[in-house]
């Protein structure tokens, strides 16, 4: 209650023209109290316009100008007031700073604003704004958030409230305005401007809502592909890891084996040499034993006693090997070393062959940017492009539709100025779009013959399509198909059509053209790394009236 006292007494002793407390306060005959430099300033604006004084509140009239003479209780009681106020006085974060908006009424140190109003140009703090409120003539002033952008609200030449929009300039105008420089314009007033401009507005809205909508789902897919991705990596690395490391413990198993058997197999054959060497060397100290003994019996001198002996001693027996030891060269399991050489050799090459295939299967997992080829025309056509014939290409002798997307080959000489793109030496033209990411386009011809082809913006005006390494060419006529590059040809088939698909995917290096008709057939692909934008060429190889038109596809 003692806040609510204290507003009251300081409406008491404010002075009605500044609206702040009275400073040197004077009381005039009709009883109401001023600021003597606020009455003053009236009255002295009063006499230039020679009127009678009167008070700026009741309206009563002097004559002649009353003295003005300082209240000395009204002042006291001011200071008394201000004294009050400063013990109530407002917090720190209650005054406007360099950011804020600054109540234009407050005198020395201004409160926030909180409303600026449009009519008056002025922004009020809580205090000033309560009129507003309260009184029935400002209820038509419009109060906005405060602004420090309010003079932008008048005119720079009228200094008028722009209270009106000119639909023909497209800005906002005063009254005066539609008089002179605006005069005869479709003008209408901002509010209703501003309605019609929140209709569109809120559409907006909506369509970037939506928008907003789109590319969550969008990036939940995306998210979501991430983790199918890594996921499918992860699966992918764990099963090759476990099929190599099987493959890997095979082949060591199979080295195992190789060498318990040429072991094993070591083991017997050395096993039976030494067994027949035991017995050679037994043979071999009995023949020894033998001739030592004939050899002392060789030296008896009895002749009867050595023929006694000789019988017995001259018998050999039996030899343990009949037949001479014949030993071949020493390559007992050189054999072996071939054959795993051999199995050796063969597993490289298969993993080396198959090394590439799963190097391009991994390569070939680019789940978003180069997704697998189309399989039917529906698919295809997800990726139609608009093209149209750059005329500046175009051979003197090709006459283009007015839409540029038809050209046919005629036998005068067309109109074209000079131009550095231009084909000079072959009936040829270019697209004016160039080619990257994934495109399908059709081509419809009819007459002799044409040649359906992408090339390189900077192929030479004087070559054409598919005789260098810039350009690739299909040849389509009524009996066959053949495929140009670089002046290698290569004849194709096919079901003849009078229709040809043509697939880019400019990223993953792939070309495929296509015969359709009620099926799509592919006539050739190539997979090679395109280095520049592509562009789409027509060449015509046969008589005059051939033509070819890009088809316009839904």
């Amino acid at each position: 209650m003692a806040q609510k006292g204290v507003q009251l007494d300081r409406e008491t002793f404010s002075c009605s023209i500044c609206l702040d407390l009275l400073k040197d306060p004077v009381t005039i005959p009709c009883g109401h109290s001023y600021c003597m430099t606020c009455i003053k300033k009236v009255w002295d604006e009063v006499e230039k316009k020679k009127k009678i004084h009167s008070c700026p509140q009741c309206g009563k009239t002097f004559k002649p100008r009353p003295a003005l003479v300082k209240s000395l209780m009204f002042a006291d009681l001011v200071e008394q007031l201000k004294k009050t106020e400063l013990q109530a006085a407002p917090a720190d974060h209650c005054y406007a700073g360099p950011e804020d908006v600054a109540c234009d009424v407050c005198t020395g140190r201004k409160l926030k604003a909180i409303k600026s109003c449009l009519v008056c140009v002025i922004s009020y703090c809580e205090k000033h704004i309560k009129l507003h409120y309260e009184s029935a003539a400002f209820e038509k002033h419009k109060l906005v958030a405060p602004s420090k952008k309010l003079q932008e609200n008048i005119c720079s030449r009228h200094d008028e409230v722009m209270k009106i929009f000119c639909r023909t300039d497209q800005q906002s105008i005063c009254y005066l305005c539609t008089t002179d420089e605006h005069k005869g314009h479709e003008t209408v007033p901002a509010a209703a401007e501003r309605t019609e401009k929140q209709k569109e507005l809120e559409v907006r809205r909506l369509n970037i809502q939506q928008r907003i909508q789109d590319r969550e789902k969008d990036v939940k897919l995306l998210q979501q592909e991430v983790e199918a991705i890594n996921g499918s990596a992860d699966k992918a690395v764990e099963d090759s890891e476990k099929m190599y490391t099987e493959l890997i413990r095979l082949i060591q198993k199979r080295s195992s084996d190789v060498k318990q058997q040429v072991r094993s197999q070591q083991e017997t054959e050395v096993s039976r040499v030494k067994e027949l060497q035991e017995k050679l060397e037994q043979e071999i100290a009995e023949l020894k034993r033998k001739d030592a003994e004939l050899e002392q019996l060789s030296h008896t001198e009895d002749h009867n006693q050595f023929l006694h002996n000789y019988p017995s001693l001259s018998a050999l027996s039996e030899s343990t090997h009949s037949s001479s030891i014949n030993i071949g060269p020493l390559r007992y399991f050189e054999d072996v070393t071939a054959a795993v050489s051999e199995t050796r050799d063969k597993l490289q090459d298969i993993l080396r062959e198959e090394w590439t295939n799963i190097s391009l299967r991994v390569t070939e997992e680019d789940v978003l940017l180069s997704p697998s080829e189309p399989k039917i025309r529906a698919g295809f056509l997800k990726y139609s492009c608009e093209i149209t014939l750059d005329p500046n290409t175009a051979h003197r002798y090709l006459l283009l539709s007015e839409g540029k997307r038809k050209v046919t080959l005629m036998e005068q000489q067309q109109s074209y100025s000079d131009h550095p793109d231009r084909f000079s030496e072959w009936w040829q033209v270019l697209s004016r779009e160039s080619l990257t990411g994934r495109c399908y386009w059709e081509v419809e011809w009819r007459g002799g013959g044409v040649y359906v082809a992408v090339a390189y913006k900077n192929i030479s005006r004087a070559e054409r399509f598919g005789v260098n390494d810039k350009s690739w060419s299909l040849r389509c006529d009524a009996n066959s198909y053949k495929f140009l590059h670089n002046k290698v040809q290569t004849v194709l088939s096919g079901p003849q059509s009078s229709r040809v698909g043509v697939y880019l995917d400019h990223r993953a290096g792939i070309l495929s053209f296509y015969s359709v008709s009620e099926t799509m057939t592919l006539l050739h692909r190539v997979q090679t790394t395109f280095t520049q934008p592509l562009y789409a060429g027509v060449y015509f190889f046969h008589s005059n009236g051939d033509s070819a038109e890009l088809i316009k596809l839904k």
